[in-house]
């Protein structure tokens, strides 16, 4: 056989690849953050769930990158395992649209599309654009790549060694391996069904036997989801498990039906495809994945219990979710599952995470002024140094996912990120400066006036009011306390120059130490500067939608 058509074919089938790849991406980066709100917001039952899962996946070409992303959310606890099953089913029909795009045979117009990509990536400036850009172009580059490997396999026909061995594959059971293999190797079952529908097309190889290595295929599209979840909870690892029993079970109920019904079933598709072969094919797929989601749907709870019996509860507490020691991250880094799509959304639970612990330590900070307790003393030491550690990790951690492949409203946000992890910081910073006070206070024998004690009490309350508002702001986007941070932060301001004047009135009279006076002046002014943080967390993120809409009024005014 020449070593020129089976490069060529290689050659063809890397295009395919890249095609798919480039379009999957482009479509994650230019609309990805958009689709990720709706899928999960989109998932009260199981229906909705499904319908959600079947047009995300239809929509970003590929249903590894849709589960693997429910896996995500289910390792982040954004989304519970009932949840999560739904839209698992429903990428499983989304995943059909590409095979029904290849049967089509749009590959004259691939050169369209390609210089379609390249001129507008060229000369646009708008990164939303440039990805659509770059999704018609990988659309051009995928039908390239069918081209080239369907002018290959018109030349395999002629050699007649692959035809014999085409032809002796008949065993169903073997053809199902044949597509867990091939799938679980190449990651995309769209791949796998494409080249079948090609070699179909070119009578490369019998309809009877594609129709069994469909049914593999299917398996092996659970690989990415299952080799994702490894790194991540009980919980991450069940919601892959969910999609791989889906497709077990599902595969079982299909394979007897062929046994015992395939000519019937290959005349049905006959007369709704007419004499096409890859057309036969593409409706094969998607009918199995509808047929199947269809009788499975009504159990997916039952698909999920399954999956407490292969991965059972665990009273470890290293293995409960959203449990994890100091000095260790709960969302994000090598030993949580990673997704470009929800990457930043990662990120913001980390960073709610280390804003609760900064929260706390300044109220514990606080309560050791007052007191003088060393445990509470001693506990904000070691809180201090975790919240050093969550700055370190996730400044990293923001570095490493700059420089991949996010969705574009996720990638105008990390300017921010890196805003809020320093905001969060500091935070934690006035919490320490704060025991330090105690120290001093405790060394020193300082004592505070009721009326001191009473202020810090007031303004302390103030400040955990605007903390906590901006960290619901921040982590939930939620708006509705927005006004009221801007209040609380003039109110602040105002009880602060107010107080510090007391501090004054009080040392003229003197009814408290220097000391005393010093001590109690930083805390005050600490508190403030705590607020002041607190408003830059609330503001983080709408300021850089701002500046991003003023860049966009800019370029289009040049």
């Amino acid at each position: 056989m020449n070593i020129s058509l089976i490069l060529s074919m290689l050659g063809g089938l890397g295009l395919f690849l890249y095609g798919m790849k480039l379009m999957s991406e482009s479509i994650e980066r230019a609309a990805g953050a958009k689709l990720r709100n709706i899928l999960e917001k989109l998932t009260s039952n199981r229906v909705q769930g499904m319908l959600v899962g079947l047009f995300f996946t239809a929509a970003i070409q590929s249903s590894s990158a849709c589960t693997v992303m429910i896996v995500s959310f289910v390792n982040s606890g954004l989304m519970t395992l009932y949840q999560a099953a739904g839209p698992i089913l429903g990428a499983n029909i989304g995943t059909t649209v590409t095979s029904q795009l290849v049967s089509f045979n749009l590959s004259e117009a691939a050169p369209v599309f390609l210089v379609a990509g390249a001129v507008v990536n060229m000369f646009s400036k708008n990164a939303t654009v440039r990805k659509i850009a770059d999704i018609v172009a990988g659309f051009g580059v995928l039908f390239l790549g069918l081209s080239s490997m369907s002018a290959s396999m018109k030349a395999l026909k002629d050699v007649q060694m692959i035809r014999d061995i085409l032809a002796g594959l008949s065993n169903p059971i073997f053809g199902v391996l044949v597509g867990t293999v091939l799938t679980a190797i190449i990651q995309s079952s769209s791949v796998t069904v494409s080249i079948m529908l090609l070699m179909a097309n070119q009578d490369l190889i019998g309809l009877p036997i594609c129709m069994y290595i469909i049914l593999g295929c299917n398996i092996g599209a659970c690989m990415p989801a299952l080799l994702a979840s490894f790194s991540g909870t009980r919980d991450a690892k069940r919601a892959s498990l969910i999609h791989l029993l889906f497709n077990i079970v599902g595969t079982i109920i299909v394979f007897i039906i062929f046994m015992f019904a395939m000519d019937p079933i290959l005349g049905g598709l006959s007369a709704v495809s007419g004499a096409n072969p890859g057309r036969m094919i593409a409706n094969a797929h998607s009918a199995i994945k509808i047929f199947q989601v269809i009788i499975l749907l009504p159990f997916t709870k039952q698909l999920v219990e399954m999956t407490y019996l292969i991965v059972p509860k665990s009273k470890d507490k290293d293995d409960m979710v959203g449990y994890r020691s100091a000095f260790e991250l709960q969302y994000i880094g090598s030993k949580v599952i990673f997704s470009p799509a929800t990457a930043v959304v990662d990120v913001i639970k980390e960073l709610n995470r280390m804003a609760n612990l900064a929260s706390e330590n300044l109220n514990r900070a606080m309560n050791a002024l007052i007191t003088l307790d060393e445990d509470d003393i001693r506990m904000v030491r070691e809180t201090e140094q975790n919240i050093d550690f969550l700055n370190h990790s996730i400044t990293n951690y923001l570095v490493k996912i700059n420089q991949t492949n996010l969705p574009v409203d996720d990638l105008r946000q990390i300017g921010a990120l890196f805003h809020v992890v320093n905001d969060i910081e500091r935070i934690g910073d006035h919490a320490e400066n704060i025991v330090d006070m105690a120290e001093t206070r405790n060394e020193h024998n300082v004592t505070f006036t009721k009326a001191a004690q009473r202020e810090m009490g007031e303004l302390l309350e103030k400040v955990n009011t605007i903390v906590r508002y901006s960290i619901n702001i921040f982590s939930n986007d939620n708006i509705e306390h927005m006004e009221d941070v801007k209040h609380l932060e003039n109110e602040i301001d105002l009880m602060e120059r107010e107080f510090q004047n007391h501090h004054v009135e009080r040392l003229e009279k003197n009814e408290c130490s220097p000391e005393a006076g010093m001590i109690y002046s930083d805390v005050i002014s600490g508190l403030e500067r705590v607020a002041d943080h607190a408003t830059n967390i609330a503001f983080a993120i709408s300021d850089a939608e701002k500046e991003d809409a003023t860049v966009k009024t800019a370029s289009v005014k040049m």
